[in-house]
């Protein structure tokens, strides 16, 4: 595996905008190092017969078609809600 050393996990750390005990910083190193091994295994394999792709399996129109649906009664809709007035959502003022 990748030598855990060669990894700068302060850096690593700074870009994720986490703060990390030295423990942490010990154990993620490791993990890391260990991610870049198997990274580096992949390198190897050969896939000079393989098809660039961008999904492993083919993708066609995911999309459903657009079917009107009967929505939720008002009641339905507001039965959860902590206040209601005229039919509607009360919330706090966030606007002066």
């Amino acid at each position: 595996m990748a030598d855990p050393q060669k990894i700068d996990i302060d850096y690593v750390a700074n870009l994720a905008r986490i703060a990390l005990t030295d423990e942490e910083k010990k154990l993620f190193s490791t993990q890391l190092g260990d991610i870049l091994g198997y990274i580096e295994k992949l390198k190897s394999a050969d896939v000079s017969n393989v098809e660039p792709m961008a999904h492993a399996f083919p993708v066609y129109n995911v999309w459903d078609e657009d079917e009107p649906v009967a929505g939720m009664s008002v009641d339905e809709a507001l039965k959860n809600a902590p206040e209601v007035r005229d039919d509607m959502f009360v919330v706090p003022k966030v606007v002066e």
